[in-house]
């Protein structure tokens, strides 16, 4: 696997990973400015979980951009869609948000999506 397959990799992961941390944050968040009042912007800036979410996402996004440096966007962006999965798969497993029949059958034609635009660049 080569240096720019990594850091797309490395880009998408680390991007939906953020994601989810951003998701832990506020939802605890928003729980403690129910119980305790006070404004929940002021209970995220304070959370960890908020603060290294946006500092993994701002990672992702670093590793973004060196991966456009280097690999065509119509290579990279349709990866993107992994991401959405890789939400979905920690939403319903880490976070246990409840998934529908429907989530992932859209999910499961994403990554149809995914691998068919990958077959096209493969000729």
């Amino acid at each position: 696997m080569t240096l720019p397959s990594l850091m797309l990799l490395f880009a998408v992961f680390s991007s939906a990973g953020g994601q989810i941390m951003l998701k832990h944050g506020m939802k605890g968040a928003a729980a403690a400015a129910g119980h305790g009042g006070g404004s929940v912007a002021i209970r995220a800036a304070t959370s960890p979980w908020v603060v290294l979410g946006l500092v993994v996402f701002a990672v992702s996004a670093l590793a973004w951009m060196a991966t456009l440096a280097k690999v065509p966007l119509s290579i990279a962006y349709p990866f993107n869609a992994l991401g959405y999965l890789l939400i979905v798969l920690a939403g319903a497993t880490v976070l246990h948000e409840r998934t529908s029949m429907w989530t992932w059958g859209g999910s499961l034609l994403v990554v149809i999506g995914l691998v068919t635009v990958m077959a096209g660049q493969q000729r």
